[in-house]
């Protein structure tokens, strides 16, 4: 009879390096060196961000700028004169002012971009600082990702997390781009896949500081869903993983209602929005069919996207590699000590969730029929050379990027520190190279596509006083 997957019950008094765990006094977080090491990867990741000049890639740049700069005026419907005077106020400098925004029946216009984002960034441009905004969640994330790993992989799996986290082109060319969500809602996701990790390891802390943790990582995730609404596939993951693991993991019902709960309450709110913006509680901005997933797009998304996101994102070889080590180690150990088995159950257990996030999350977006019609050159851009630009592909696969850190920080926390160094410096160079291609090709415009199917979104908010300007991408997802 198979073995259910169980966390196990005990501390296993052994380290991730197979050292004896030597208990010494703790010092403060400062003076740790490894929380150092992560701080300094943050630190630089920031640095290269903000050393780019930023700019406008896409029709969703603008489309999200236009809203971010309507709700700090205290909109979020506008009327036709609203709508016009922002565009024309957006509109400087011969570029576009407002794009992919949809007008109502009811006459007011609104962004056909999922709401959530403005909401979280609208602080920082009313600061003046909206750049600042993707790494301020990046911060969250990396903050979630290292109390999570360290938990489970111990003092240098926490360092290993935030660095692989933070240094891809897929990371950075999203956290240059202040304007687009797409690090945002990963960052998240990632903080609360992190927070979930911490809870899930540490049962010896109190069941407050647990049910704490675990509500704010839960809030997390409903977050990232109000930025982009395909990343309830995150939020299922740990719904379903908290439900079959409560046990094991000795949380209360109290607490797991308490969870629960915060996902109800968030799911009405999604609904009464959208019925209030959209006209339906199922509605988005988007029209019908404008966006569309097919099983008929999965096998062109999978011969074009590994190899984009292989360019952007290797960390998502080491992830693979890592998934095989686990499910190895743990059959190597069933045989071994039950402090040893322990740990090789617990290893594979928070590795099946890991996966199913992030598998859950790809599979998805290999049936995204835009990304099919670029690989085979059809209707919905260049196709040819690679299929379209990685620059406006791989945001649909980025939510997933906690997940794969935290699978990557395993392999690296099993390996020698010479070993895996070495490999973290080499993805920190791929990803300077990756980001400084995508950035400058993206300033400099010229991308292929548009809204689905390549055409300009008529109808949807067009550039008033001008052409749209160049570099047209894909729309976002809802």
């Amino acid at each position: 009879m198979n073995e259910a997957p169980t966390l196990p019950e005990e501390d296993t008094g052994v380290a991730r390096d197979d050292t004896p765990v030597v208990h010494t006094p703790r010092r403060a977080p400062w003076r740790q060196p490894e929380a150092l090491v992560a701080v300094v990867g943050f630190v630089g990741f920031c640095a290269i961000v903000l050393s780019h000049a930023t700019a406008l890639l896409e029709p969703d740049d603008y489309a999200y700028r236009a809203s971010i700069v309507a709700l700090s005026q205290g909109h979020i419907l506008l009327s036709n004169a609203q709508y016009l005077a922002l565009a024309h106020s957006l509109s400087v400098h011969g570029q576009g002012g407002i794009e992919q925004w949809h007008h109502l029946a009811s006459g007011k216009w609104i962004s056909e971009k999922n709401p959530g984002y403005p909401f979280f960034a609208v602080l920082f441009y009313m600061a003046k600082i909206l750049r600042f905004a993707p790494l301020f969640y990046g911060a969250l994330a990396c903050t979630g990702l290292y109390l999570g790993a360290r938990a489970w992989l111990g003092r240098w799996g926490g360092t290993f997390a935030v660095w692989v986290y933070c240094f891809s082109g897929a990371a950075l060319v999203f956290a240059w781009r202040a304007t687009m969500p797409s690090f945002t809602d990963a960052s998240l996701i990632a903080a609360g896949a992190g927070g979930l990790l911490w809870v899930a390891v540490r049962r010896e802390a109190s069941s407050r500081r647990r049910l704490l943790v675990g509500l704010a990582s839960f809030l997390a995730l409903e977050g990232a869903m109000f930025i982009r609404y395909t990343d309830v596939v995150e939020l299922i993951v740990a719904v379903a993983a908290v439900v079959v693991f409560f046990r094991p993991l000795r949380i209360s019902k109290a607490t797991l209602a308490t969870w629960l709960g915060s996902v109800v309450v968030f799911g009405a709110f999604l609904l009464a929005f959208n019925d209030w913006a959209y006209g339906h509680a199922t509605s988005t901005g988007y029209s019908a069919g404008e966006i569309s997933f097919s099983l008929s797009a999965f096998w062109p998304n999978l011969r074009l996207m590994p190899g984009q996101l292989a360019r952007a994102l290797p960390l998502y070889l080491v992830a693979l590699v890592a998934v095989v080590a686990i499910v190895a180690n743990w059959l190597r150990t069933r045989r071994a000590s039950a402090a040893t088995r322990a740990t090789g159950r617990r290893d594979l257990s928070v590795a099946a969730v890991l996966v199913a996030g992030w598998l859950g999350m790809w599979l998805l977006y290999f049936t995204y029929t835009w990304t099919a019609d670029m690989a085979g050159g059809g209707p919905g851009g260049g196709g040819g050379g690679g299929g379209g630009n990685t620059v406006h592909l791989i945001r649909f696969y980025l939510p997933a990027l906690g997940l794969i850190a935290l699978l990557a920080a395993w392999l690296f926390s099993r390996l020698s520190r010479v070993i895996s160094w070495s490999v973290v410096g080499a993805l920190v160079v791929a990803a300077l190279f990756s980001f400084y291609s995508m950035a400058g090709a993206g300033a400099a415009g010229g991308f292929p596509g548009g809204g689905p199917g390549g055409h300009f979104p008529g109808g949807h908010g067009r550039f008033p006083g001008g052409p749209p300007p160049s570099g047209f991408g894909p729309p976002a997802a809802p």
